[in-house]
């Protein structure tokens, strides 16, 4: 039994190594990728190590299943042969692991991403492929990789033994034997699914600060080829709705350039930003907006003293995609969520990083655990230096949930942020609650239905939150944008409009004075709205619109959820189910052509998925 499980380690121990030692070597060829005039430092080295392990151990247990499956067959067939079984298996692995830790490393300084499911799109067009390269480039490779491959057999066949394994002789040794299996096999599991946390291991575990080298450095690239690979997706043939003439001509339009401002809502054209994301806070609590008056008391008075934009739609349907589309001002998607391909979403336009470039300086906070959907990384991305999740509590304070620390504290943590930061220096926050989500356990009793309450209880968070910031001179210069990340639906279904329809309202100090906007928009036009107000260009934000611009003259809501879509204009609202093909909704009355314009964003959006590697360059 002993050897079974030393061989095991050995294996485990000898991927591992490869994947630890891979890393260095990929960060010394592409030490020119690195932050102009800054390099990297043997710091930096350890810290993507450390911050890497995790996604090493887990991919290193993925190669181990068969192994592991295997050597547990030999407590039932115990003369099985280890090097006639697990030899051809361990040179495949060899040659696998070699072609994609030379790849990887040598197309980092073409590509600026990690090794990912790309690289098949030029399989079948070798020539292209490297049309760009010196055939003594090519053959550096081939030998790298040939050099490798016999190193690792070569450790391999010295790891494997000679012999069959012993029988077990008894009864006792052998369900033994079977319970150190399963045990391990347990084991194994956690440490390919990353923990026991809600997150699963993705791409953005291994990211850890603002520098994207450093980060894809950390990332296991055999990992992120194989989970790349199986989100990939043939986009361009999706929803062809429409024949490419049409798709143009009704396209045409319907996003125009907003640079322009019409009127300024602001005193100053450089105010701090903070922004507040709501989990889930949809108009069927606000008050304002028809939903029911007891839930949320003082967000519905921040309303009637703010700018409150009455007829914004939500993007999407849930978090991920929802915080995409607020921060990057970027369209949703029914079938594909950008956060979980960062290869994509690294490329997308940023609020943050727009407000970087003049000065700002951009955080993140979030009370839950900040790798799930690959959050992490793709905020990393967005130009956000610090991002501060669970971890960043203390046990007790992130056990107040079933998601991480609870509404009061984590807002209570931004207040102590804030009003702490030097005056002379601008600043971006973003904020997301968590509170208002199953299971709707919260530390508050004011409503017997357990999912108003919890909606209730982040309502009095926030309330106590801005009353106390109101008395700080941070108020003085502050631009608050409070929004929701994507409705909620309470006894409705995603044919309801009224599910789409979510509250956005500025206030703070550098706000000039209270407004009703009655215009039609989406959560994804807040990026470029604020950015018009500050003076800042947005013409990188393809799918976010100016609101307050003259040539924002065909306001529309375009909102997706799994099954299809919504479009909503001035005539009405259109919910189209693309499995049926059918409408859902048509209020008041049916129109051919809010069906043909969603149709049309949404058959583009997706042409426009296929190539975004290259988007906004």
């Amino acid at each position: 039994m002993r050897a079974r499980l030393s061989l095991l380690l050995k294996l485990f121990g000898l991927w591992l190594l490869f994947f630890t030692l891979q890393k260095p070597l990929f960060m010394l060829y592409n030490r020119s990728e690195a932050a102009p005039g800054a390099g990297f430092f043997f710091g930096d080295v350890c810290d993507v190590l450390w911050n890497g392990l995790s996604m090493d151990v887990s991919t290193t247990c993925y190669l181990l299943a068969i192994p592991f499956l295997w050597l547990w067959a030999t407590l039932f067939f115990p003369r099985l042969s280890a090097r006639r079984w697990l030899l051809p298996y361990a040179g495949l692995v060899a040659v696998a692991l070699s072609v994609i830790a030379v790849v990887d490393t040598s197309l980092y300084s073409f590509w600026k991403f990690k090794l990912d499911a790309t690289v098949f799109a030029y399989i079948d067009s070798p020539r292209q492929a490297l049309a760009s390269v010196s055939a003594g480039f090519v053959a550096v490779r081939v030998l790298a990789v040939m050099f490798l491959s016999a190193l690792l057999i070569l450790l391999s066949v010295r790891l494997l033994p000679r012999c069959p394994f012993a029988r077990l002789s008894s009864r006792k040794r052998l369900l033994a034997g079977h319970a150190v299996f399963l045990l391990t096999g347990g084991l194994m599991f956690l440490l390919i699914r990353g923990g026991v946390r809600e997150s699963t291991m993705n791409v953005g575990h291994a990211y850890y600060c603002d520098n994207p080298f450093l980060n894809h450095s950390a990332v296991n690239p055999a990992f992120s080829l194989l989970s790349s690979s199986l989100k990939s997706d043939d986009f361009a043939s999706r929803f062809d709705y429409l024949d490419e003439a049409t798709r143009a001509s009704v396209y045409a339009g319907l996003y125009p350039s907003t640079e322009d401002v019409a009127d300024t809502l602001l005193t100053t054209s450089r105010p701090n930003v903070l922004l507040l994301i709501l989990e889930g806070y949809g108009g069927v609590f606000i008050d304002a907006l028809g939903g029911d008056p007891a839930v949320s008391p003082c967000i519905n008075a921040l309303i009637r003293e703010s700018v409150f934009f009455d007829r914004c739609y939500a993007n999407s349907f849930r978090t991920d995609r929802g915080v995409l589309s607020t921060l990057s001002g970027h369209i949703s998607y029914p079938t594909v969520t950008l956060m979980k391909i960062p290869a994509k979403s690294a490329v997308l336009p940023s609020l943050a990083r727009t407000l970087n470039r003049v000065g700002y300086e951009s955080d993140f906070l979030y009370g839950g655990d900040v790798n799930f959907t690959n959050m992490k990384s793709y905020l990393h991305g967005m130009g956000y230096a610090r991002v501060y999740g669970d971890k960043d509590f203390t046990p007790a304070e992130r056990n107040t949930s079933e998601w991480g620390a609870n509404d009061s504290i984590t807002l209570a943590r931004l207040y102590e942020m804030l009003v702490r930061r030097p005056a002379d220096k601008p600043w971006h926050t973003a904020y997301l609650s968590l509170s208002s989500h199953e299971p709707f356990d919260v530390p508050y009793r004011r409503l017997d239905e357990p999912r108003k309450n919890a909606f209730a209880y982040t309502d009095r968070c926030v309330g106590d939150f801005i009353r106390r910031l109101r008395q700080t001179p941070v108020w003085d210069n502050l631009l608050l944008v409070c929004l929701p990340d994507h409705s909620f639906l309470y006894d409705m279904s995603y044919s309801d409009p009224r599910f789409y329809h979510i509250p956005m309202f500025w206030t703070g100090g550098a706000v000039r004075s209270p407004r009703l906007v009655h215009t039609i928009m989406t959560q994804s036009d807040m990026a470029a709205t604020v950015l018009g107000q500050l003076g800042l260009p947005h013409a990188d934000f393809p799918y976010s619109r100016n609101v307050f611009s003259r040539r924002y003259t065909y306001p529309f809501a375009y909102s997706t959820f799994g099954g299809g879509f919504l479009f909503a204009d001035s005539t009405g609202v259109t919910v189209f189910d693309n499995v049926s093909q059918q409408p859902l909704t048509e209020s008041p009355s049916a129109s051919a052509d809010r069906l043909l314009r969603g149709k049309a964003i949404l058959q583009t959006s997706y042409d426009a998925l296929e190539s975004m590697h290259s988007f906004g360059d």
